[in-house]
C-alpha cells in the first residue's frame, strides 16, 4: 500500500517561505513525482515534477520562486516555496506514480493547506 503523506501547510504573509514535505514509502529515486495545487473554485494544477534522472519542471508562475526536490535517505519529496504570493494560497498534493511511463499520477496523498495573506 503506497502512502504519501504531506506537511508544513501554514498561514504566512506574502513574500515569506515555507517549505513542504512528503513522506513517501515510493522509493523516491526510483519514482516520478510531483506537486499539485488545487484553489477554491479552480482545478487542480501541477505545481513542479521531477523525473527519475532528477530533472525538474515547474508551472510559470511558480519558476524562480519554487524548488523541488527528494530526499533518498528520509524518502522525502520536498517543495521549497519562496517570495509566496496570495495567489499561491490553495492545497497542495505531492502525487507519485507507479511507473514512469504512466500519463497518470496514481498515488495521492490528503494534501496541506497553503494560505498566504497579510
Amino acid at each position: 500500500q503506497v502512502q504519501l503523506m504531506e506537511s508544513g501547510g501554514v498561514s504566512v504573509q506574502p513574500g515569506g517561505s515555507l517549505r513542504l514535505s512528503c513522506a513517501s514509502t515510493l522509493v523516491v529515486c526510483n519514482s516520478c513525482m510531483a506537486w499539485f495545487r488545487q484553489a477554491p473554485g479552480e482545478e487542480r494544477e501541477i505545481v513542479a515534477s521531477i523525473d527519475l534522472s532528477g530533472t525538474t519542471s515547474y508551472t510559470d508562475s511558480v519558476k524562480g520562486r519554487f524548488t523541488i526536490s527528494r530526499d533518498n535517505a528520509k524518502s522525502t519529496l520536498d517543495l521549497q516555496m519562496n517570495s509566496l504570493k496570495p495567489e499561491d494560497t490553495a492545497m497542495y498534493y505531492c502525487a507519485g506514480k507507479g511507473a514512469c511511463w504512466l500519463a497518470q499520477y496514481n498515488y495521492w496523498g490528503q494534501g496541506t493547506q497553503v494560505t498566504v495573506s497579510s
